[in-house]
């Protein structure tokens, strides 16, 4: 059983920056991908960013490319996500997922493990 726990959310304004961090216990964190999702008020919970098992490959949904980076250390079983030049439809609550495999996946189905998510609110 593997338990995450994001941190780092919080209200900014646009053009401003945040970094997201979640943390994992349990299971063995180097074995498997990591994503990023978020869900804004009225809409699904979409894909946001994944990184492979050991950080070598990453991929993101086009509206943050750019924008966003998402980057895991292995040793300190964390996954952060960064995010420069944040705009209002960014506000949404962020959630952590953990992959049921080691290669990066955008599908919600492929994730095992969620966070409880954390709110960002980005003011215009």
């Amino acid at each position: 059983q593997v338990q995450l726990a994001e941190s780092g959310g919080g209200l900014v304004q646009a053009g401003g920056s945040l970094r997201l961090s979640c943390a994992a216990s349990g299971g063995t964190f180097s074995s498997y991908a990591m994503g990023w999702f978020r869900r804004a008020p009225g809409k699904e919970r979409e894909f946001v960013a994944a990184i492979s098992w050991n950080g070598g490959s990453t991929y993101y949904v086009d509206s943050v490319k750019g924008r966003f980076t998402i980057s895991r250390d292995n040793a300190k079983n964390t996954v952060d996500l960064h995010m420069n030049s944040l705009k209002p439809e960014d506000t949404a609550v962020y959630y952590c997922a953990a992959d049921r495999d080691f290669a990066i996946s955008t599908r919600r189905s492929q994730y095992k493990y969620w966070g409880q998510g954390t709110q960002v609110t980005v003011s215009s």
